[in-house]
């Protein structure tokens, strides 16, 4: 059966069209794996004050990988043991569903340093702008925390 398609290039997130083309591929993944096994993993940092979210980490696990997708600490909260503390507490969970490695990347105008602190090592480098800065790829080895 033969389908005629449109390819459209778009600027704006279409929630509806990322959560159709994610589901898809998680079930494709599913079938061809035998295991369905995609799960946030989201820790938040919330206000108490507010009661409102004013930072975290949101990632997911999946076939015994934990993925780091977003880490964001507010300026005033840094260097205060927050992050460690939020990125320990996903570890934790982490290794509690099987998992034994951890990913993620940062950029050399992020926190890399905060990252090696905490046992990962950049395992890919690709430069980028500005001119000095580069994503960094790393891994940790959640089975030797």
């Amino acid at each position: 059966m033969s389908h005629s398609v449109t390819l459209t290039l778009t600027d704006v997130a279409d929630e509806k069209a990322r959560t159709l083309i994610n589901d898809r591929l998680d079930r494709y993944n599913d079938a061809r794996t035998g295991i369905s096994d995609v799960t946030p993993l989201d820790v938040h940092i919330v206000d108490e004050a507010t009661g409102e979210v004013i930072g975290g980490l949101v990632g997911r696990t999946s076939l015994g990988v934990f993925f780091v997708d977003y880490f964001f600490v507010p300026e005033s909260l840094r260097r205060k043991g927050h992050g460690k503390r939020a990125l320990a507490m996903a570890e934790a969970e982490a290794v509690r569903r099987g998992c034994a490695k951890a990913v993620l990347f940062t950029m050399m105008i992020h926190a890399p340093a905060f990252y090696e602190n905490a046992g990962y090592e950049v395992f890919g480098r690709i430069e980028s702008n500005p001119p000095g800065n580069a994503r960094l790829f790393m891994k940790k080895d959640l089975a030797n925390r």
